[in-house]
C-alpha cells in the first residue's frame, strides 16, 4: 500500500540541502531500515549534484551482505524458495546494490575521520557512545542526513532504563547497577533540535518532535551566479590576489573566508623572512586547519626555504596536511617525480603515512616530519609546522619552540579529546612576551613576533549548522569558549561544599543545563584532555559522585551561583577477599577499582581491597580562582565530611534516615502509545544542590588520588597528608608523565593504627615504599628532577632535636660498613676530607651512605641543597656537569656542598665506629729492618768451611771398605778352583767364570735396593736428555 509521506519531512530535507546545514532522523521501529530508501530518495531528489554517498555505521552484525557475489547468492536462495517476486524488486536490496555504501564497524570509526558523506546510517543504539555519535556525525556534510535507528519500542522512555554496552565498564565488585541518565538526557535534546524529527518505521512524526509542526521553506539565498554571500566574498577575495605569487595560485585551493586569510597571514610570515613568528592556528573540528597549514607549506617552499620540519602526534595526524602539500604544489605547477619525491614510510603500524617530501625544482628543499620528542634534530630548521600541538605535552611543546619560524596549529574543541593547557598556557605566555617585547623598543626588532587565528567556518556545512549545535550543547564541546566569569572572589573559609544531584543535574532542566554547562567549562578548562565520553561516565557511573565548591549563596537572589571548584570522586574497594586472591594468582586486573587493585598488587596485600575507600578521578579550578586555596579549602572539607565531621547524626538518627527511592520514570509512559506519549523533563526531581550538613557520609578508610605526576601537583597532594604508594616506571605516552597513586587513611573506628597520626595504617605501606623509591632512583628514576624526586622522598634533614642515634641506627650502620663498605672507604672518605683525594674516590660508597641517610639512620642535619646534591650524587648517580644545569649552580658550589656533607658523615660514622670495628693502621705489616748479627766475612767463611767438609765426606765414602765387600769372593781360593777344573781347559771367549755366592739373603736384599735406585736415576736421566732434544729441535 502507497502511503503519502509527511511534507514535514521533505520540506527539512530540502531546506537543509539550500541553506547547506545536515538533517537528523530518528527512525523507530523493527522496520526503520525499509524508510531508508525513501529517505534517501528525497535527498537524492533535492541535490543537484550526484547522488549522496552513504556511510553505514554497525556494531558487529550487519544482517545484510555487504558484499555484491554474497547478496546475489541470497537473491537466487530467495528465488528458489520461491519468497522473490521477480516482478516487484525489493527496494531495500536495489537500494543496498547500487547506492555505493561503505559499511564501517564502530570500533573501526577512526579509519573515516576525514572523510565526507552524504547519508550517514547509526544502527545498534545500545554501543553507541558519544566519541562516536560525535565522530560519525561530523562526516556528515551540509545538506546531508544523520538517520538513526532503533529498534521497536514501547515506549521512548524505555531509553532510560537501555543499558548500553559502555555500562559494562562502569560496574565493579560492589557498584553494579548502572543508571541511564545519559540516554534520558539524549532523548529530552531531540525535542529540542530544530533540524530533528522523530518518527516511527511508517514515517509517523512522534509528539516529541512536535516543534516541527510550523516549519517552512527556506528562500534561496543566491545572487545570479548561484553563490551565497560567503561564498561571493571568498571569491572577490581570490580575484584581488590573482596575480600575487605564491599567494594567488594557493588561495585558490581555500573553501572558506577564514581558511583563506589563515593562508594569507601564514604566507606573510613566510615571506617576511626574518623568522622570528610564531603563529598559532586554533580552532575546531572539520574547520580546515590542516588544509591551511600544507598550502602554506607549499608557499615556504615556492619561497626558497630548505629545511621545513613537520611534527604531530602520530605520522598518521599530518596525512591531510601532506595531501595539502602535494594539492599547492599542483597549483603552484609542481610536477611529482620531475620536481618532487614522496617519500612513505616503511612501517607497516604506520600504513604508508608520508614522512618526507624532497624537493628539487629550485635547490635541494625537504619537507621531513619528526617526532615530537627528536626536539634535538632541529639545529638547522627554518620553518617547523606542530599539527595538533594539544595532544602532545606541554614541556615538549616548549622544548620545540626555537629562533626560527613556527606555526602551531590546535583543537580547542571536539570528539578527539580538548587541549586547553596549550591554549591557556602555551599561547598565553607567548602572548604576554610579545606585549613585553613590544612595549620595549630594544626589543621591538630582535624580540618574537606572536600571532593568533581562529577558524569559526566550517568547511564540510554552513555556519550556523542546527545539528552541530545541538550536538555542541549535548556533549558540552563549546563549553571552552565560553567560561563564566566570576562576580566576587569571597575567602576560602566562607566557601562551602555541596553535593550534586545527578538526577537533576542530568534532567535538561534550563537551570540544570547551564549548572552542568559551567561544570565541564571547569573540567575543560582546568584538565590537559578531555573527552566527550567523560560525560557518560559522570552521567550513568554508579561510583560516581560530584562536589561543588561554591561561595555563600544569597538565597533572595534568583540566580545560580557561582562555581569555584569541582570534585568528582570514584567510591572503590569492598571488594571480597576471594576476588583478590584470584587477581593476585591470575595476574589480571579487573576495570574500575583502580587504586584497591594497584595496592594489592604492588604489596600482595589482601586486606586492603576489602576496605572502602574514594578515590578523586579530578578536581578543577575556575581559570581566574587558580592558586587562591579554593582547592585546598574542598579538598579539607570533603575530607572532614567522610570523617563525619560536618554532619551531627548519632546511629539511631542513620539507620532511621530513608534512602532515596527510585525514580520510576516509565510508570505514566506504559500507559500511552508511541504516538501519543509526550515526553517532558521530569518535574518531581531531589534538590539539585545539597550541603554536606544535610547528607549522610559513606563511610570510609581512605581517599586516594591518581595523576601524572608533576611538582606542583604532588605538592599540592602532599601538603594535605597525601602519601605515594605507587609511581608507574613508564611515563605516559600522552602526556609524557609518570602515573602517581597516593593514599590518605581517614579516621575510623575499623583499623588500628600502628603509624603516625597523619598516615594511620598506611605508614608501613608508605615506608616500604619510600626503600622501593630509594633504590630506583639510579636507575628507572634517574632523569627525574631532583626537586620532584626530593618532594617524594620528603626525607627527615633536620636532626637538632634528635640524640646521636638510637642503638638500632647504629647498629645497622655498623652492619653496612662492615659488610657493604670495602675496607679502604674509611680511609678514602678520611682522605677526601682531608683534601688529599678527589670526590671520584668516594663513588664506591656513597650510595650505601646515601641510602642509609635517607633512611633516617644517620641522624645529621643538612641543609636543603646539601641533601639535594647528595641525592643527585649519592642516589641517582649523576654526573657533576648534568648536576650543573639541573640546580643551576658553578661547579666549585656544587663540590662544596658535597665536600660539607661528607665532613658531617665522616665526623658522625667515626664517631660511632669502635676501634676494632676500624683497624688504625694499614692491613700490610712493615718488616723491620735490624742489622745481621754477622758479617759478611764471616758468612762466606763458613759457607767455605761447610763446602770443604762435604766435599771430604763424600771422598772418604769411596773408599770404604763396607762399600767394596759386595765385590768380595767368599772361601777364596777353593771356589776359585773348582770352577776351574769345572770347566776344564775350555775357557769362555769373555774370560769369565761363574762361581755361586754365598752371601745371606739380607745382603742380597740390599743390593736389589740399590739396583732400583740406580736405575729410577738412570731413567730420570734419559727423560731430561729427550727434553733437551726437544728443546733443541
Amino acid at each position: 500500500m502507497r502511503k503519502k509521506v509527511d511534507e514535514r519531512i521533505r520540506t527539512l530535507i530540502e531546506n537543509g540541502v539550500k541553506a547547506r546545514h545536515r538533517s537528523m532522523f530518528v527512525v523507530i521501529g523493527d522496520k526503520s531500515r525499509e524508510q531508508i530508501v525513501n529517505l534517501h530518495y528525497m535527498l537524492s531528489k533535492s541535490v543537484v549534484k550526484s547522488r549522496p554517498s552513504v556511510l553505514w555505521c554497525y556494531k558487529d552484525k550487519l544482517e545484510l551482505s555487504s558484499h555484491k557475489k554474497k547478496r546475489a547468492k541470497q537473491v537466487k536462495k530467495l528465488m528458489q524458495r520461491g519468497l522473490l517476486d521477480p516482478e516487484k524488486v525489493d527496494p531495500f536490496s536495489l537500494f543496498v546494490e547500487t547506492a555505493g555504501i561503505t559499511y564501517c564497524l564502530y570500533r573501526d570509526s577512526e579509519r573515516i575521520l576525514g572523510n565526507t558523506f552524504g547519508m550517514c546510517i547509526l544502527q545498534d543504539f545500545e554501543a553507541l557512545t558519544p566519541n562516536l555519535l560525535a565522530r560519525t556525525i561530523e562526516t556528515v556534510e551540509g545538506g546531508g542526513l544523520i538517520v538513526l535507528l532503533l529498534r521497536s519500542l514501547s515506549s521512548l522512555t524505555s531509553l532510560y532504563t537501555m543499558v548500553m554496552d559502555v555500562h559494562e565498564r562502569f560496574r565493579t565488585e560492589s557498584h553494579s547497577q548502572a543508571a541511564g541518565r545519559f540516554n534520558e538526557r539524549f532523548l529530552l535534546s531531540l525535542a529540542s533540535c530544530k533540524a530533528c524529527i522523530v518518527m516511527d518505521d511508517e514515517l509517523n512524526i512522534l509528539p516529541i518532535s512536535s516543534h516541527m509542526k510550523s516549519i517552512t521553506q527556506l528562500p534561496v539565498r543566491e545572487d545570479s551566479e548561484g553563490l551565497s554571500e560567503a561564498e561571493r566574498e571568498l571569491k572577490n577575495l581570490k580575484e584581488q590576489l590573482n596575480d600575487d605569487f605564491p599567494v594567488g595560485p594557493l588561495i585558490r585551493k581555500c573553501c572558506t573566508m577564514d581558511q583563506g586569510k589563515a593562508v594569507i597571514t601564514f604566507l606573510d610570515a613566510i615571506l617576511d623572512k626574518t623568522l622570528r613568528s610564531t603563529v598559532a592556528l586554533l580552532a575546531a573540528r572539520g574547520r580546515g586547519k590542516s588544509a591551511a597549514l600544507g598550502l602554506a607549506i607549499a608557499g615556504a617552499v615556492a619561497a626558497g626555504y630548505s629545511n621545513i620540519f613537520v611534527t604531530a602526534p602520530s605520522p598518521e595526524n599530518v596525512k591531510t596536511l601532506f595531501d595539502f602539500v602535494c594539492k599547492g604544489f599542483d597549483m603552484l605547477e609542481y610536477k611529482e617525480h620531475l620536481d618532487y619525491d614522496v617519500v612513505k614510510s616503511t612501517n607497516p603500524d604506520l600504513k604508508k603515512a608520508t614522512v618526507r617530501i624532497n624537493i628539487y625544482k629550485q635547490h635541494r628543499q625537504t619537507i621531513q616530519y619528526i617526532q615530537p620528542h627528536e626536539h634535538e634534530k632541529l639545529s638547522q630548521v627554518e620553518l617547523l609546522v606542530v599539527d595538533e600541538a594539544a595532544a602532545i605535552p606541554l614541556p615538549v611543546v616548549r622544548s620545540l619552540l626555537g629562533p626560527y619560524l613556527v606555526f602551531l596549529s590546535s583543537t580547542v574543541n571536539g570528539y578527539e579529546g580538548t587541549g586547553r593547557s596549550l591554549s591557556l598556557k602555551l599561547l598565553q605566555q607567548l602572548d604576554e612576551q610579545n606585549q613585553i617585547s613590544s612595549r620595549s623598543a630594544e626589543t621591538a626588532v630582535s624580540g618574537r613576533l606572536f600571532k593568533k587565528i581562529e577558524l569559526s567556518e566550517s568547511i564540510r556545512y554552513a555556519s550556523d549548522d542546527p545539528i552541530e549545535s545541538w550536538l555542541n550543547a549535548l556533549l558540552c564541546l563549546d563549553v571552552a569558549t565560553s567560561i563564566p566569569t566570576i562576580s566576587r572572589l569571597p575567602p576560602p573559609s566562607e566557601c562551602d561544599l555541596y553535593y550534586v544531584n545527578r538526577d537533576t543535574l542530568f534532567s535538561y532542566h534550563k537551570d540544570s543545563e547551564l549548572f552542568l554547562q559551567r561544570m565541564m567549562a571547569l573540567y575543560v578548562a582546568s584538565h590537559y584532555k578531555n573527552s566527550p565520553n567523560d560525560l557518560q561516565l559522570m552521567a550513568d557511573a554508579p561510583a560516581h559522585h560530584l562536589f561543588v565548591l561554591l561561595g555563600p549563596v544569597d538565597e533572595s537572589k534568583n540566580h545560580l551561583p557561582d562555581i569555584l571548584c569541582v570534585i568528582q570522586i570514584s567510591f572503590e574497594g569492598q571488594i571480597s577477599r576471594k576476588s583478590s586472591i584470584k587477581s593476585l594468582n591470575s595476574g589480571h586486573q579487573p576495570s574500575g577499582d583502580q587504586i584497591p587493585w594497584k595496592f594489592c598488587q604492588q604489596f600482595r596485600d589482601t586486606v586492603f581491597p576489602s576496605l572502602s575507600g574514594a578515590r578523586i578521578v579530578r578536581i578543577a579550578t575556575h581559570p581566574n580562582a587558580m592558586r587562591l586555596g579554593y582547592g585546598s579549602a574542598a579538598v579539607e572539607l570533603l575530607t572532614r565530611y567522610f570523617e563525619g565531621q560536618l554532619t551531627q547524626i548519632s546511629e539511631l538518627d542513620v539507620e532511621d534516615l530513608p534512602e532515596n527511592p527510585e525514580v520510576r520514570v516509565i510508570e505514566a509512559a506504559e500507559k500511552a502509545s508511541l504516538l501519543e506519549e509526550n515526553i517532558k523533563p521530569r518535574t518531581d526531581l531531589p534538590p539539585l544542590l545539597v550541603p554536606l550538613r544535610e547528607r549522610k557520609p559513606e563511610k570510609l578508610h581512605y581517599l586516594g588520588v591518581s595523576f601524572g605526576l608533576t611538582l606542583d601537583l604532588f605538592r599540592f597532594w602532599r601538603k594535605h597528608n597525601f602519601a605515594p604508594f605507587y609511581i608507574s616506571p613508564i611515563p605516559s605516552s600522552v602526556t609524557g608523565e609518570h602515573t602517581c597513586m597516593i593514599l590518605k587513611a581517614l579516621n575510623n573506628d575499623d583499623i588500628e593504627s600502628r603509624g603516625s597520626e597523619q598516615l594511620g595504617f598506611f605508614s608501613h605501606f608508605y615506608h616500604v615504599f619510600r626503600k622501593k623509591f630509594t633504590k630506583y632512583l639510579a636507575g628507572t628514576f634517574r632523569q627525574m628532577e631532583y626537586k620532584l624526586a626530593m618532594s617524594i622522598l620528603d626525607p627527615k634533614i633536620n636532626f637538632s632535636d634528635v640524640d646521636d642515634g638510637s642503638p638500632s641506627s647504629i647498629e645497622y650502620l655498623k652492619f653496612v660498613i662492615e659488610n657493604q663498605v670495602s675496607d679502604d672507604a674509611m680511609y678514602h672518605l678520611e682522605a677526601y676530607t682531608n683534601n688529599l683525594a678527589d670526590h671520584q674516590m668516594t663513588e664506591e660508597f656513597v650510595n650505601d651512605l646515601a641510602i642509609a641517610y635517607f633512611g633516617e639512620k644517620i641522624p645529621v642535619t643538612l641543609s636543603y641543597a646539601q641533601a639535594s646534591v647528595l641525592l643527585c650524587i649519592g642516589l641517582q648517580r649523576k654526573v657533576i656537569s648534568s648536576i650543573e644545569a639541573e640546580m643551576k649552580l658553578e661547579r666549585q658550589q656544587i663540590l662544596a656542598l658535597y665536600m660539607k656533607v661528607m665532613k658531617k658523615f665522616y665526623k658522625y660514622v667515626s664517631g660511632i665506629l669502635s676501634k676494632d670495628a676500624r683497624p688504625t693502621g694499614s692491613r700490610l705489616k712493615d718488616i723491620p729492618m735490624e742489622p745481621h748479627p754477622i758479617s759478611v766475612e764471616e758468612d762466606l767463611n763458613d759457607a767455605v768451611k761447610q763446602v770443604k767438609d762435604d766435599m771430604k765426606s763424600k771422598s772418604d765414602g769411596i773408599l770404604n771398605p763396607d762399600l767394596l765387600q759386595q765385590y768380595a769372593i767368599l772361601d777364596k781360593e777353593a771356589e776359585f778352583e773348582n770352577a776351574l777344573q769345572d770347566s776344564g781347559a775350555k775357557v769362555l771367549s769373555g774370560g769369565l767364570v761363574s762361581i755361586k755366592s754365598n752371601r745371606n739373603k739380607n745382603d742380597k736384599h740390599g743390593k736389589d735396593i740399590e739396583k732400583q735406585k740406580s736405575e729410577k736415576k738412570r731413567n730420570k736421566h734419559d727423560n731430561s736428555s729427550k727434553s733437551n732434544k726437544r728443546r733443541k729441535s
